[in-house]
């Protein structure tokens, strides 16, 4: 493999995809021109199938088109396309109490609201993106706002109701992890130590807690001081998640001049999660397995979903940029190989979201209330500037 050359062409791919592709399909076709925010709930065409809106993805593409903006090129359609969904977001996406709902109507009313924080988590990301975007004071203040009744929200008991009966105690690992790409994209605009704080916190959580090196794997759910609990939610492995994870701490671990623990951490992770992710069979990343390898119970076990594809991708880029070992190069390698073999649509544009395990499309929609322009997006616009990075290292 000539690296240069290498680096170069996944570079230059993942920037044109971005540009010439995902970005003005969303714009095109999701960008609501006359109530503001973004549908997602695209067929294979871009038509609308339904005009309910997810409200995590109004941050989600809020913040995409704003660190687009701050990190590719400064296409004032997208700063626009940011502030037309931030102007939606304020005026209709939060209920009375601050709680954000999770599902509103076209025009923004009310439909949906669920025990999740994650509505929050993606405004405040959106809210700082957009501040960085345009030097605007107030939006760093709303995104330090968001993210503190965020915490506020988490830890007022009866505040949030509960998933499960108040005698069952558990722990989830999402919420941990998101937290640490929360605090990291605030404080690339704010400095604030209450940040750097919940970083801390966060990984100290998934160290003591999350990580379980009798099963080599980080698992989604344990009890309230880290016990393994013995059924099937609790023995599930999220390859997708726990990828991310590790590439949220190796960028924290690079902001801190490559800090030795936290890589030793972050890779870890990675290559626990890759080891369970990677289809030996067929290639891709996997939806989920059992600590135990008993079958999971999740219906969608073996499917091959968009996102942790892109996740594993950013993983593998930070891991190469942080260590020089090839074998991360060679992940990289792989999982692009073989997620741009199957993901994108040359037809109609943007990826498919839900493929069988052999890679076969399951369906051909663009969009729901789960899949929209953020996972896709965020890659390309990372592993460009990792290829990047890379590339002025070698």
């Amino acid at each position: 493999m000539n690296k240069t050359e290498y680096l170069e062409f996944w570079a230059n791919s993942y920037k044109n995809d971005l540009t010439q592709n995902i970005m003005p399909f969303w714009l095109k076709h999701g960008l609501d021109r006359q109530h503001g925010g973004v549908y997602t709930c695209l067929n294979r065409d871009g038509s609308l199938m339904d005009t309910t809106k997810s409200v995590w993805f109004q941050g989600r593409f809020a913040f995409i088109c704003a660190f687009a903006y701050n990190n590719i090129e400064k296409n004032e359609e997208w700063l626009r396309a940011a502030k037309s969904t931030l102007d939606f977001i304020e005026k209709h996406c939060f209920d009375d109490d601050g709680h954000m709902y999770f599902s509103v109507t076209a025009d923004g009313k009310p439909l949906r609201k669920r025990r999740y924080v994650f509505s929050e988590t993606f405004a405040a990301i959106a809210m700082s993106e957009y501040a960085l975007a345009t030097g605007d004071r107030n939006y760093a203040d709303k995104a330090m706002k968001i993210f503190s009744d965020t915490q506020r929200f988490l830890t007022t008991p009866g505040f949030l109701t509960p998933k499960f009966e108040p005698e069952v105690k558990l722990q989830s690992h999402s919420i941990v992890m998101i937290l640490i790409n929360v605090g990291s994209r605030i404080r690339a605009v704010i400095d604030d130590p209450k940040l750097t704080t919940q970083i801390d916190e966060s990984i100290d959580k998934l160290r003591r807690y999350f990580m379980h090196p009798e099963f080599k794997a980080l698992l989604e759910t344990v009890g309230p001081d880290g016990e393994f609990i013995n059924t099937n939610m609790a023995r599930t492995i999220n390859p997708g998640h726990c990828l991310e994870t590790a590439w949220f701490i190796m960028e924290e671990a690079r902001l801190r001049g490559w800090d030795k623990s936290l890589m030793d951490t972050a890779l870890t992770i990675f290559n626990w999660s890759w080891d369970w992710g990677w289809d030996k069979l067929y290639g891709g990343i996997i939806n989920f397995r059992d600590c135990k390898n008993l079958p999971p119970q999740d219906y969608s076990q073996d499917m091959k979903f968009w996102w942790p594809q892109c996740e594993a991708i950013i993983a593998s880029l930070y891991a190469y940029l942080g260590t020089g070992d090839e074998e991360y190069l060679y992940r990289h390698q792989r999982i692009s190989e073989w997620t741009y073999a199957h993901f994108p649509d040359t037809e109609f544009g943007e990826w498919y979201g839900y493929l069988h395990r052999d890679g076969t499309v399951a369906q051909p929609a663009k969009g729901n209330l789960f899949k929209g322009p953020f996972h896709i997006p965020r890659m390309m616009i990372k592993a460009h500037e990792l290829c990047l990075d890379i590339l002025n290292k070698v």
